[in-house]
């Protein structure tokens, strides 16, 4: 029952040829160490590089084509778009079935699934398999940031929200087309910050208005792709991300309250640094992550813990959400179902292990060794955390004294009748 679990709930299913794994815990964490970014099902595929050079110039050759074989040309070239994307699906397929590391490939999926592309877009579909190959499978075990800016940055998110087609309404390049037609006006394409704040960070209803979309979309203006989309004439590696400066709006942008006075590129980069830092991304992430490894209905214990073990690693870290190689803790093992099949370890104890053993570099793990200062300031946290968190060990109710584990895991609760009120008012066991 336990490995059923493990193999159906945090992999692919079990293969013919495949042993349940005699320990599920194990053989779930020790994926993380074996998973290879490009295995040889993705090794053969072509680069977004290759891929764009090769559209280009069949591109051109359907341009430059007589108006009676224009036809056929477009033709050609939808077919042979449409065989790179078939080269993609049946590298995933094959990766799929043959890996040994199932549970990453599940994650690879949901973060494909939640950074989604879409292929009816004719000019996109022979990037989606590089993206997946390029965009997601090297991130899918480091930052979420990381992940986020690889993802925004490719051609195929590119092309598919016609960001290297906007414009900064005030820019270099809307004044010489200005000059050239003043009745035309440079548009400015909102679809890429929209999809960013709505589906791949904050989430829907999570206190950004239009105006943030707007001002995001300014800030966002420039950020192209090399020989694709507007501008293409000022170079660039083709399909290559590149920074177009005369295509970005100059001035501050003002993004939910805070101001953004970088220069160029990094005015974006900021606003997404601090998106992907954001708690309404936490909750975001980590309550699709449930749902994914839960069910559509998670019930409110498989969703408050992921959602804790999420702000409580922003607070550790700078990238703002947790590791995917915490993954069997802080994700989709949230479920205590699930948590007690597998065995593995309770947020609340992962939390209140590291408040316990939390030292001072150089301090012995005695705490009376320690300056008197250091110890009270450890002890009143160790007192908020088992206030706050429960026992460690039973994840029972939370303790009403500085005691450790006054709970069933060390003995017997005594009941109501026979427990006696302090002085204080205060119940004592």
């Amino acid at each position: 029952m336990i490995a059923a679990i493990a193999l159906n709930r945090f992999g692919l299913g079990a293969r013919s040829d495949e042993a349940a794994p005699a320990d599920p815990r194990k053989w779930l964490l020790g994926q993380f160490e074996r998973y290879q970014a490009k295995p040889a099902a993705w090794a053969a595929l072509p680069s977004t590089g290759a891929i764009a050079t090769e559209y280009l110039v069949d591109r051109q050759q359907m341009r430059s084509a007589a108006d009676a074989d224009k036809a056929v040309e477009r033709k050609l070239l939808g077919q042979e778009s449409r065989e790179t994307y078939r080269m993609a699906v049946n590298a995933r397929a094959a990766s799929a079935l043959a890996s040994d590391t199932p549970f990453v490939e599940r994650l690879v999926h949901f973060w494909s699934n939640h950074f989604a592309i879409s292929a009816d877009k004719l000019v996109v579909i022979p990037f989606a398999g590089a993206f997946e190959s390029e965009a997601i499978r090297p991130h899918v075990l480091g930052k979420f940031e990381d992940l986020l800016l690889a993802v925004e940055r490719h051609a195929a998110m590119q092309l598919y929200l016609d960001q290297a087609q906007s414009i900064g309404p005030n820019s270099a390049l809307a004044g010489l087309a200005a000059q050239r037609n003043p009745q035309r006006k440079e548009g400015l394409n909102e679809n890429l910050a929209r999809e960013i704040m709505e589906l791949h960070t904050l989430g829907v209803r999570t206190g950004y208005t239009q105006a943030d979309v707007t001002e995001f979309a300014r800030a966002l203006t420039g950020w192209s792709t090399g020989g694709l989309g507007r501008g293409q004439r000022f170079g660039g590696e083709p399909g290559s991300f590149v920074f177009r400066p005369g295509m970005h709006e100059p001035g501050p942008r003002t993004v939910m309250g805070k101001t953004y006075a970088q220069p160029g590129e990094g005015q974006a980069g900021a606003i997404l640094h601090d998106l992907a830092a954001a708690p309404a991304t936490a909750d975001h992430i980590a309550t699709k992550l449930a749902r994914h490894f839960v069910s559509d209905s998670p019930p409110a214990s498989a969703r408050a813990a992921p959602l804790r073990g999420l702000r409580f690693q922003r607070r550790r870290s700078s990238h703002g959400l947790p590791r995917a190689d915490r993954g069997a803790r802080g994700m989709g093992v949230a479920a205590r179902q699930v948590q007690d099949a597998l065995g593995v370890a309770d947020l609340r104890h992962t939390r209140h292990r590291y408040a316990r053993t939390r030292r001072r570099p150089g301090c012995p793990n005695d705490a009376t060794a320690r300056p008197a200062g250091l110890a009270a300031g450890f002890a009143g946290r160790l007192r908020r955390h088992r206030r706050k968190l429960g026992c460690a060990r039973c994840s029972g109710p939370p303790c009403r004294s500085g005691a450790a584990h006054r709970h069933a895991c060390r003995r017997p609760a005594r009941s109501a009748r026979t427990r006696a009120k302090t002085p204080s008012g205060r119940l004592e066991r």
